[in-house]
């Protein structure tokens, strides 16, 4: 478990959740210039959140391994600059990591959080890789380590962020393992598709509830190949409210985490006390 921890948190935090139309059509560049344009429009918030994959494509299989880039490539020269002109902390979505530039490099599925300096604070290399025996597994090597991490917003709010991405948000037992690393926010990107949408919206009101945390989801919206994307990106509450939603196009999502009514929940209906496996 990795972990980077603050004293305990208190008030709130602004979040904002960009959920991106994804068009293989359009350029990387142009995608890239596109999104840095959108981060300055949350000028203001404390948290915004990018979908999964949106830079390097969802299930765009057979571009992965010549899109993909080192931590100090372009994408994340361009996120820092964001996060920093901006001074927000950003999770950038994820990207295809290529490990080095030697041939049969392994890749991971990588999301990344910048701090307001533009810094990275954390990264998480996706531990469920989708897709069976294609996609993510054929490809992809698959993170080993759950990762949480401390944030402080400008005005001293505290709290810890647990990182998940898309697929693992069906096994409940990576975020009992962040919850007991102190995690207050689940932040989920992903790709999910249109074709099982419901259960995206489910899952992350069931992760919420059961792991008295708030829930910040954020899913690409468009087509990529052949696969509709679902949008629906979501910020759920502790006790399963969603105080936040989108459609299934491109859109903007923001709400209040309240750190203190969230730990006024767990005080006086201490459910994670009860746990008796794991």
């Amino acid at each position: 478990m990795i972990v980077s921890r603050p004293d305990p948190a208190r008030d709130s935090l602004d979040v904002v959740a960009i959920q991106l139309e994804y068009d293989r059509s359009e350029p990387y560049s142009s995608r890239i210039r596109r999104v840095d344009d959108l981060i300055d429009d949350t000028a203001g918030a404390d948290l915004v959140v990018l979908p999964e994959l949106w830079a390097h494509g969802g299930f765009d299989y057979d571009a992965w391994t010549n899109r993909a880039e080192p931590l100090d490539g372009t994408f994340l020269d361009t996120m820092s600059r964001a996060a920093k002109r901006n001074s927000i902390w950003l999770h950038a979505g994820s990207i295809i990591e290529r490990e080095n530039d030697t041939a049969g490099a392994r890749l991971w599925n990588t999301s990344i959080v910048l701090d307001p300096d533009g810094e990275i604070r954390a990264t998480y290399r996706k531990i469920h890789r989708f897709g069976f025996s294609d996609g993510e597994p054929r490809l992809l090597t698959a993170g080993t380590e759950p990762v949480s991490t401390g944030i402080t917003t400008a005005a001293g709010a505290e709290t810890v962020l647990g990182l998940s991405t898309c697929y693992d948000l069906r096994f409940p037992e990576l975020y009992r393992e962040l919850v007991g690393a102190g995690t207050e926010v689940l932040v989920i990107p992903a790709a999910w598709p249109r074709a099982r949408v419901e259960h995206w919206a489910t899952l992350g009101r069931a992760r919420a509830i059961e792991n008295q945390t708030y829930v910040v989801q954020c899913n690409l919206a468009g087509v990529d190949g052949d696969v509709a994307l679902g949008g629906r990106s979501q910020i759920v509450t502790p006790d399963g409210t969603v105080v936040a939603s989108a459609g299934d196009s491109a859109e903007i999502i923001s709400a209040t985490v309240e750190l203190e009514s969230l730990r006024e929940l767990r005080r006086t209906f201490p459910v994670l006390a009860d746990r008796r496996l794991g």
